[in-house]
């Protein structure tokens, strides 16, 4: 075990430096500075490519995500309307 304890010991020594380290670096504008713009590029892909999956959906007749949502939340009210209708003629 005393291999293990000495190993154990050197390992945590070695991770509160390291963190020490990597923590500095992490907060470098050097470092944020591009990576906000790696961030940024890929929203932003990511929107153009979410827009062009609807569009093409649109395109073949179905309905899209934004679609399904929307109709989702009217049935949702409908059958809100419904169950109080249901309850209103249960009391009379």
């Amino acid at each position: 075990m005393f291999g293990w304890d000495l190993f154990k010991k050197y390992f945590n020594a070695w991770e509160a430096e390291s963190a020490k380290l990597f923590e500095a670096w992490l907060k470098s504008p050097l470092v944020l500075e591009p990576a906000g713009g790696l961030l940024t590029a890929s929203m932003k892909a990511k929107a153009a490519s979410d827009k062009a999956v609807a569009k093409l959906w649109a395109s073949l007749g179905l309905p899209t995500r934004r679609d399904q949502e929307r109709t989702l939340h009217a049935l949702n009210q409908i059958q809100s309307r419904l169950i109080d209708l249901e309850e209103k003629l249960a009391r009379q």
